[in-house]
């Protein structure tokens, strides 16, 4: 998952900044100071970790804050007519010291969110929200910006400069600057309360996460568990203080291996329950009632800034440009993937009839059933897969996919500074060894980490100064860490979630901007997956698997009987797959066009659903309680825009045939072609455009459904 903004988020979520523009560098004298300071060392500097003092970052955005309201006074005070370089530009430069923090607070706050981090990242929300708006009510600074978008001069400048100006001005209107004195600042008021309730929205769910578990106390209830599974259980009670007994972790890297292979039907009902209840415990952290005031005051906001609902406000500068567009789609998918789904659950209950099991599958026992009809109908167990699936090898295996597509090498460095001991640094070159950018990686769950997978962008590329700017990004996961020495093993689904996040990554690396506003993931929400979506499609091809999928004791790749079964099996379970994301989605959509009504969070869920048709052995992928997709302060980000997914899978899926339709998965040709008018483009256009100029018109939805199994090729 991806995310363009702070405070943190993918994704899929990514942290853009631009650390080095503004401003004289001064001699760091405090924490603060230092946190703020230019970064130092190779590459044009590398974040500086080990300056942070987590209590001094109060004082750090202050006087951030205050270097970039020294640069807009610059800007506005200026006598000279305004211009792209003295206003667009200058606002481009204005936020160095803001960006540089921002950057270490997002990825704090993300990764290791302890001690005094939690409160103050409560405290930061509403400051840093207020901060924004003091930007756009700023009405010298927007008459400046309006004066360069309103200007014949603008017909001169190059596209990407008009692109710029354009997505300045769009954006100041959309967040209020053209509102009267007294909507100002009920917006300010507004957007301060939402982020305070977002930061808290937040805390709660890493709360739930890290303090609820399931305790094991007898090895027994374990029966069908990896060893590696049951050895991460034993490390997680010995943590809590329960040697000799085991714990799963309120974490999905815990709870879907438990669901998917755990014989006791007690332990998966424990451990789904603990894991749907995140945020919905009737406790300090149940997150209820925050949601129920965000819903209200985004409503709120949307109707003070002209629209009907936050809906129509959110994608209207998406793809989709209308929630009901976007609604449309899902719709279409829907039918199909209920059906697949029906399917699916006759086929399993009619497994466990004939095994005298004595139930009716229910949602603990759906990953558990359809392993078992998997390897009744596949012969595939994917749990022999595991030992295929390291870590160290798929990592490579994404490099040289990279390479062979886009001719970039990754070389492992020493001496770079990193926030965590877990985390390893990469330098990335081009096909004639000139430096791209760094590749940071954090792969393992630990206190603190927020659980999922998602990109961060710490510096975003760009090319307005004297000197390129190259990229540097991460790619941060929640493995379970193995016993020292030993491989870390991961799921074919947790190998493909490892090339989609690196497609993310690979956009931020391969971009070729002039300004880091439009430049690599900065784009629409429903188009930043795309070039994730794509990557994944290298991870099964022969050519990775023979050479990167092998095992981890006898080096041996990956039997092609195996990968035989699991091509043949590609389709199966799709529905399920599909309708846990989709019902997020269009509840998601559906929250946010509900206009002002007071929702009931759990009685809306239920009462939607059940009007959709949502079969009864599945729940959301995400269950409004815990949706931090969009409702967090710490992923947030995609409220009325959880559908991108889809939206973006359908420019993936055909996107994808324009490989097949050629030479195949590796035709230099059509990969030349997507990075250049794909990733080396971000938004420095019209995102439809950029699709048009790779696949030569627009997208054929059909693709998709052929993707999915929903449609005959």
């Amino acid at each position: 998952m991806a995310h363009p903004s702070l405070p943190l988020l993918g994704a899929c979520l990514v942290l853009a900044g631009t650390p080095g523009h503004a401003g004289e560098p001064m001699k760091p004298k405090t924490a603060a100071d230092a946190m703020i300071a230019p970064w130092k060392g190779p590459f044009g500097g590398v974040p500086a970790w080990s300056v942070v003092k987590p209590e001094a970052f109060p004082e750090a955005f202050e006087a951030a804050m205050n270097a970039q309201r020294a640069a807009i006074k610059r800007i506005t005070t200026n006598p000279k007519p305004a211009t792209f370089e003295n206003t667009i530009l200058a606002m481009e430069k204005s936020s160095a010291e803001l960006d540089r923090l921002n950057i270490l607070f997002g990825v704090h706050a993300s990764t290791l969110n302890v001690g005094v981090m939690p409160k103050i990242e409560e405290q930061m929300a509403p400051k840093l929200a207020a901060f924004g708006d003091e930007i756009i009510q700023n009405g010298a600074l927007f008459k400046r910006i309006a004066e360069v978008y309103n200007s014949p001069a603008k017909a001169k400048l190059t596209k990407e400069q008009q692109r710029l100006t354009w997505l300045y001005h769009v954006n100041f209107v959309r967040s209020g600057a053209k509102l009267s004195a007294e909507q100002k600042a009920k917006l300010a008021t507004l957007n301060q309360r939402l982020a305070t309730l977002a930061a808290q929205f937040g805390q709660n769910q890493l709360a739930d996460e890290t303090d609820q578990f399931t305790m094991v106390d007898n090895e027994e209830a374990l029966k069908g568990l990896s060893e590696d599974l049951k050895a991460a259980a034993a490390r997680a009670a010995e943590k809590r203080g329960m040697k000799g007994k085991w714990v799963i972790n309120n974490t999905r890297s815990f709870a879907d291996p438990v669901l998917s292979y755990a014989q006791n039907r007690t332990l998966r009902e424990q451990v789904w329950r603990a894991f749907i209840s995140r945020g919905d415990t009737g406790g300090k952290t149940d997150n209820k009632a925050i949601v129920v005031e965000m819903l209200k005051l985004r409503f709120e906001r949307a109707q003070l800034l002209g629209y009907k609902t936050h809906a129509h406000w959110a994608v209207e500068q998406a793809m989709a440009g209308t929630p009901e567009k976007a609604l449309a789609l899902m719709e279409a998918v829907w039918k199909p993937g209920a059906a697949a789904v029906k399917a699916d659950v006759a086929a399993m209950q009619a497994l466990a009839d004939e095994e005298k099991a004595g139930v009716k599958i229910a949602p603990w026992d759906y990953r558990y059933y359809a392993e078992k009809v998997r390897k009744a109908k596949y012969d595939l167990d994917l749990n022999e897969v595991m030992p295929y699936m390291q870590l160290d090898k798929l990592r490579e295996g994404m490099f040289w996919a990279a390479g062979q597509n886009y001719g970039i090498t990754f070389t492992k460095l020493a001496g770079i500074e990193v926030q965590h001991p877990d985390m390893t640094v990469y330098e990335v070159k081009d096909a004639q060894g000139k430096h791209v950018g760094l590749w940071y990686f954090d792969p393992f769950a630990r206190e603190g980490k927020r659980s999922g997978a998602w990109m961060n962008e710490y510096r975003t590329q760009q090319q307005m100064g004297a000197k390129p700017v190259s990229p540097i990004v991460s790619n941060n996961s929640n493995f379970v860490k193995g016993a020292p020495g030993a491989p870390v093993l991961i799921s074919w689904d947790d190998a493909r979630t490892l090339f989609h996040e690196f497609g993310h990554a690979l956009h931020g690396l391969l971009s070729h901007s002039h300004y880091p506003s439009v430049s690599g993931t900065n784009t629409a929400r429903d188009f930043v997956e795309f070039p994730s979506q794509i990557n994944e499609h290298w991870f099964d091809t022969p050519e990775v698997l023979n050479r990167f999928a092998v095992h981890y004791q006898t080096g041996k790749a990956l039997p092609q009987e195996l990968v035989a079964k699991i091509k043949r099996a590609g389709k199966f379970n799709e529905g399920f797959h599909t309708m846990e994301y989709l019902a997020s989605a269009v509840i998601d959509m559906k929250l946010h066009m509900a206009g002002g009504a007071t929702i009931d969070p759990t009685a809306f869920e239920k009462d939607e659903l059940t009007k959709l048709g949502m079969p009864e052995e599945i729940v959301m992928r995400h269950r409004i309680p815990q949706f931090g997709h969009i409702f967090s302060g710490g992923v947030g980000g995609y409220e009325a825009g959880y559908y991108a997914y889809l939206w973006s899978d359908s420019l993936t899926a055909d996107a994808w045939e324009a490989f097949t339709e050629g030479k195949g998965p590796w035709d230099k040709d059509v990969a030349a072609r997507f990075q250049k008018e794909i990733l080396a483009v971000g938004n420095t256009r019209d995102q439809g455009e950029s699709f048009r100029a790779f696949r030569g018109r627009d997208v054929n939805t059909d693709a998709l459904m052929r993707k999915r199994g929903f449609l005959k090729k």
